[in-house]
């Protein structure tokens, strides 16, 4: 049956003598209850903690208390479903509803016709379930099935986990099926769109498939089911089975993928053999998609300077020779990335109320070997309360670590020339709600630089990771830190900044302006080694395409203009160096349509596979402009 189309279910109960006839299972007005109607209509999918509703003909006579009674049993799981897991429960049809447990009432609907409510409460396990009916009627029992359905999070309930109390929250994080993927630098922030198609077809029971894949994660099917109720064990197995190898080189290149549908699909119609490949954009967008198809809200981070260090969990350190150029060294600095985070109350850290929860489905490199990250309270990473949550110490350390780029001489001797406090974690957004721009939510991880409360956690954060200075004082962590300060410039009597004149597109110059200013009152000349390299999005340093070394000299108090790249330059004792990311665009593409005849409403019900932005209607030309990011940027 198409998507979308009003369906009934019927299901002839014949054996009782002459007593009962049709059940039909109200899918369409449950489902439009339910909020589960973008599944479409042909199938029961109800929420937790809410009841939905079936009827029930008779033949010859109306339903009567006094002969007659009625029993539902429900069921989940694919191995020996059982009361003792919850993964099995029967329960007697009553004149009211007992929202504490699995219940059912009636009311008499038409003659001979009863409306029969089905209460799930809001911490059953989700899933598919079957269901059957049980009815006694004159000393004789019978038993029928009435189908399959499908039990999701539900975050209109104020029971549940992971109810979110804001309506437009929940249109946002848990209906829209259209996201944004921001990419770049901090400084040039791209954005592609992303269709997640979490109520697409077929789309619910892979997501359903994906955690029955993963259930050996949690010692076995039979246990896995019984634990489906609690959003932080569903969140974890959905974690650990979306990601894979990043190699691409025999597969489809990641970003080349702009959707989450076809690599379920691809999945799923795969035998669940892993789909090469992703990046860290498409990770933490299909595990979005899986987490909004089961009804928990989530959204997709994007983080600015990221650092991923195996052995210094506070810190990340580069290399560069006397060029400027950027050695491969164990510790990288990605220019983005990308995580999940999701919305749920935390039952196992004593959390009453929903917040959001940090879920990184890449696995990076740590000192204990490749693994993935979370769920971590956002609020626990801002406040270094390390020992409240799965990774917390990760999470922190990638937006909170030191940059410190070393010098290294004939590959021998390395001097540390370069260091920073604040680098990673710069800026941190994510999609705002009801709009395609990107909000800034760097403050839910982290506190003004500087500030008492930024300082105090970093305080708590350095103790838990270094535990040899657990009952170190303040003070005594303050020393420690204080040593990596950095040289500043106007200590050399030079100034110096960069300034972007453009942003770049395939095939043009880029103008990058090197601003010098001397501030003393005596001429000096500066020696520049001049280098452009390229390097990756996850921070992997490529070829060297140019290098050059120029010699400045600056008259008492002058400034000058020069175009640089990237510049490492000598003064006396003292090493300096100041660096830009540029981001390389490609040119915009437009497509021009002459005699347009296509109205608007048309466009807004294209097929979800060819989605693309809106544009702005022309009587008698359509422009389409889309802007794509280059995975490298010229350091």
């Amino acid at each position: 049956m198409p998507k979308g189309e009003s369906a009934k279910i019927f299901v002839k109960l014949i054996t009782a003598p002459g007593i009962l006839g049709e059940v039909d299972l109200n899918c369409p007005s449950n489902c439009q209850i339910h909020n589960t109607h973008f599944f479409g209509t042909d199938r029961q999918i109800i929420r937790r903690g809410q009841a939905f509703s079936l009827y029930a003909r008779f033949q010859n006579r109306e339903w009567d208390d006094s002969v007659d009674q009625a029993a539902f049993t429900v069921e989940t799981g694919s191995l020996r479903p059982c009361e003792s897991n919850e993964t099995k429960c029967t329960f007697p049809m009553g004149r009211c509803l007992d929202q504490t447990c699995w219940s059912a009432s009636y009311k008499v609907h038409q003659p001979k016709c009863i409306s029969i409510s089905v209460f799930p409460p809001s911490n059953v396990c989700i899933g598919r379930y079957i269901l059957n009916m049980q009815i006694t009627s004159c000393g004789h029992t019978y038993q029928r099935c009435l189908g399959d359905f499908y039990v999701l999070f539900n975050p209109w309930c104020a029971d549940d986990s992971v109810y979110l109390d804001n309506q437009a929250h929940r249109e946002e994080y848990v209906l829209n099926e259209h996201g944004i993927l921001y990419e770049g630098v901090h400084k040039h922030i791209t954005s592609r769109p992303w269709h997640f198609g979490q109520f697409e077809d077929g789309i619910l029971d892979i997501c359903l498939k994906i955690l029955d894949m993963g259930a050996s994660y949690h010692h076995g099917s039979d246990r896995d089911h019984c634990w489906r109720n609690d959003p932080v064990h569903v969140s974890m197995v959905v974690n650990h089975m979306i990601p894979e190898n990043n190699d691409y080189l025999k597969g489809t290149k990641p970003f080349s993928w702009n959707g989450s549908v076809p690599i379920l699909q691809q999945w799923y119609s795969g035998r669940c053999r892993p789909v090469r490949y992703g990046y860290c954009g498409s990770l933490a967008s299909v595990m979005c998609t899986v987490m909004r198809c089961l009804g928990i809200p989530s959204r997709v981070v994007t983080s600015f300077c990221f650092p991923c260090s195996i052995e210094n969990p506070l810190g990340i350190n580069e290399i560069f020779d006397s060029t400027g150029k950027n050695l491969c060294g164990k510790d990288k600095l990605w220019r983005y990335h990308c995580w999940n985070e999701s919305w749920m109350a935390r039952r196992d850290i004593n959390q009453c109320c929903g917040d959001w929860q940090c879920l990184d489905p890449t696995p990076l490199e740590t000192g204990r070997g490749s693994a993935c990250s979370g769920p971590t309270w956002v609020r626990s990473i801002r406040e270094g309360e390390l020992d409240l949550d799965y990774d917390g110490h990760h999470m922190f350390s990638r937006v909170n670590s030191n940059y410190v780029g070393w010098l290294s001489q004939n590959n021998a001797k390395r001097t540390k020339f370069f260091c920073d406090t604040w680098p990673c974690g710069q800026r941190l957004i994510t999609k705002s709600v009801g709009s395609e721009q990107f909000e800034d939510i760097t403050g839910a991880y982290k506190y003004e630089l500087g500030s008492v409360k930024n300082k105090e956690a970093h305080y708590r954060a350095y103790r838990r990771i270094h535990p040899g200075y657990c009952n170190a004082s303040n003070c005594h962590i303050d020393r420690e830190l204080s040593s990596l300060k950095n040289p500043f410039l106007s200590d050399s009597g030079i100034n110096m900044r960069l300034k972007m004149a453009n942003c770049p597109m395939y095939g043009e110059d880029v103008q990058l302006n090197w601003l010098l200013e001397n501030l003393r009152n005596e001429n000096k000349t500066l020696k520049f080694n001049l280098c452009a390299q390229i390097i990756t999005y996850s921070g992997v340093p490529m070829d060297q395409f140019w290098k050059d070394c120029v010699t400045v000299t600056l008259g008492p108090r002058e400034g000058k203009t020069v175009k640089l790249s990237n510049t490492l330059f000598f003064l006396g004792a003292k090493i300096l160096m100041v660096s830009r990311d540029i981001v390389v665009n490609r040119p915009p593409v437009i497509v021009k349509v002459s005699n347009f005849s296509y109205g608007i409403w048309d466009l807004r019900n294209r097929p979800r596979d060819s989605y693309w932005p809106l544009p702005k209607y022309n009587a008698n030309k359509l422009e389409i402009f889309y802007i794509f990011l280059l995975s490298y940027c010229l350091f």
